[in-house]
């Protein structure tokens, strides 16, 4: 009997693929700093983390934040019991009154110290409100939190990241394969991400990161090895006055990548590409990365001339939907950017809260 066909090896398989992808960690906050006007940086701890993280770099790892409701003393309501591992367990917390539940908030992580002997992540909150001057209950919260403070989050589960499943969690969407030439354009929101991706790449790279911000107090310290052009750009301070929101992003990138046909060709000759299928960004989320698209053509048994990953150029660009689709339609109809060398996310939706 082989050893590929040892009955061990085989519950073994079977025992690690059962591994849930997702878990929900108690921790507590142990640090709170604001980094600048728009960035309070939370520093989340607790024993649980011991089986949280991904193999290798966290990059832009997404995780949820389970944000409790307030009682009218202003005391934070006890969430309600759940398990990620269970199917069905968003609906059934869905199904909940929103008053008792709280709320659900999707951030990156920004560091991780999860080898330490009290493993500790940061996560960065941009606290960008509305007229009125409120940020929605992420924000709200973070604003208010202390050292002590109690929250759940839901992560990805370390063990399972070493299992046979571990291509199945899908938090993190930096891929960009064999490319060394990168372009990584986002809005605050998007800051923590690329900050966090720009400090794991390596040498080899080029290109130019992109950071739009409300303020030029919120320019940070961005440190990484590859041969990357870092760019940041402030609303408020913007020749003329202030502008709105991501019209410096979207100038910015189309300086940067400026001509049809020039990316990932072998060839200068002015080739646009196909008008891109509309998304209404009021009505669903505008998420469309290149393993997705992968995915979706092996679903629908086409084998895709070029897969994701092996252009020579990859770009990864996040921040508000409506700005998200306008560049969307200018990379891939007027520049003529193949999709699967692009990751397109609507981090948020102006006007529209998220679950």
């Amino acid at each position: 009997m082989t050893a590929t066909n040892s009955p061990l090896r085989t519950i073994h398989a079977r025992a690690s693929a059962a591994e849930p992808m997702t878990m929900a960690f108690e921790v507590q906050v142990t640090a709170v700093q604001q980094l600048t006007p728009t960035f309070r940086r939370i520093t989340f701890g607790g024993y649980s983390l011991r089986d949280f993280g991904v193999h290798g770099n966290t990059l832009d790892l997404r995780i949820k934040l389970m944000i409790p409701s307030l009682a009218k003393d202003g005391h934070p309501l006890p969430l309600p019991e759940f398990r990620t591992e269970q199917a069905g367990w968003y609906q059934d917390w869905l199904g909940q009154d929103p008053s008792v539940r709280g709320s659900m908030r999707t951030y990156t992580v920004r560091r991780e110290r999860l080898d330490a002997v009290y493993p500790e992540i940061d996560v960065d909150f941009a606290l960008h409100g509305d007229h009125t001057g409120h940020g929605g209950p992420a924000a709200d919260w973070a604003l208010r939190a202390s050292p002590g403070d109690t929250l759940k989050l839901i992560g990805p589960n370390n063990r399972a990241a070493h299992c046979v499943t571990a291509e199945q969690y899908s938090g993190i969407e930096w891929r960009p394969g064999l490319a060394q030439r990168v372009l990584l354009a986002g809005d605050e929101t998007a800051v923590p991400a690329i900050s966090a991706i720009l400090e794991s790449l390596p040498p080899y790279m080029s290109g130019q990161a992109i950071l739009e911000v409300p303020e030029s107090g919120d320019f940070q310290d961005v440190m990484t090895a590859a041969d990357v052009e870092i760019s940041w750009l402030a609303r408020s301070t913007a020749a003329g006055g202030p502008v709105p929101h991501g019209r410096l992003l979207q100038e910015a990138v189309r300086a940067a990548v400026p001509l049809p046909g020039w990316v990932g060709r072998k060839t200068t000759e002015r080739v646009a590409g196909p008008e891109p299928e509309d998304v209404d960004v009021d009505q669903h989320v505008l998420w469309e990365t290149p393993a997705r698209m992968d995915t979706a053509a092996i679903a629908a048994g086409r084998n895709p001339d070029t897969p994701a990953g092996v252009a020579p150029f990859y770009a990864w660009i996040a921040g508000e939907a409506g700005v998200i689709k306008e560049m969307r339609r200018y990379l891939v109809r007027d520049v003529g950017i193949d999709r699967k060398q692009v990751a397109f996310m609507g981090y948020w939706r102006q006007g529209k809260a998220e679950l």
